[in-house]
């Protein structure tokens, strides 16, 4: 079996409002006032799909916000956004590799937090087969694109690929492609997921 993770709130638990509060901070601008004017849309994606630079984004987030931050201000704040491992999924992604599945992440992110979490969470990457990453894709979730190339990248029907997301949009678009789709709604779901299902492969002769 292919079992497809997703990064945020799936392996490592996130939270933007820690992002605000850095950046409300830094830039003497009251949290109320920043918090309506952030907004997950179209400068993101951008940036998750590889299409502008760094500086670009936290340039254009900094203007769509109306805060005045340096970049390493912006940057100091933007990864904030990471609170810890779920350790308990780690463990699962090396047993499920151990039992001679194939395990890979596929998120959206950015180069930005690329070089974060990848420095301050190692065992992400020790612990996966393959990290299919927005940034070096040129696409993301929920496009139908970017599931499809991942189960052609593996060379593995969809109906052997399980797939786990925080987002509905994103389980929803993965069950469109053929793929077993999991929506991850708290830390507990995907424990609770491998304690009901047996993911050993049948004994070798």
């Amino acid at each position: 079996m292919l079992y497809i993770f997703d990064l945020g709130n799936v392996i490592i638990n996130i939270d933007f409002k820690r992002v605000l509060a850095v950046w409300s901070n830094l830039s003497g601008t009251p949290l109320a006032t920043l918090t309506p004017k952030f907004s997950q849309g179209e400068t993101i994606e951008k940036h998750e799909r590889g299409q502008i630079s760094d500086p670009e984004f936290a340039e254009m987030m900094c203007d769509e916000m109306d805060i005045s931050l340096s970049f390493e201000q912006f940057a100091e704040g933007w990864n904030t956004i990471f609170v810890g491992v779920r350790q308990e999924v780690i463990e699962l992604m090396n047993k499920l590799r151990a039992e001679g599945h194939r395990v890979v992440v596929l998120s959206n992110t950015n180069r930005l937090h690329f070089d974060y979490w990848s420095v301050h969470y190692p065992e992400v990457a020790a612990s996966t087969d393959f990290l299919y990453l927005s940034q070096d894709l040129g696409m993301r979730k929920p496009n139908l694109d970017i599931f499809n190339y991942v189960l052609a990248a593996e060379g593995v029907a969809a109906e052997q690929a399980i797939f786990f997301d925080d987002l509905s949009e994103n389980v929803e678009a993965a069950k469109k492609s053929g793929i077993n789709a999991i929506h991850v709604t708290d830390k507990s779901v995907i424990p609770d997921y491998f304690k009901s299902h047996d993911f050993s492969l049948p004994a070798k002769n």
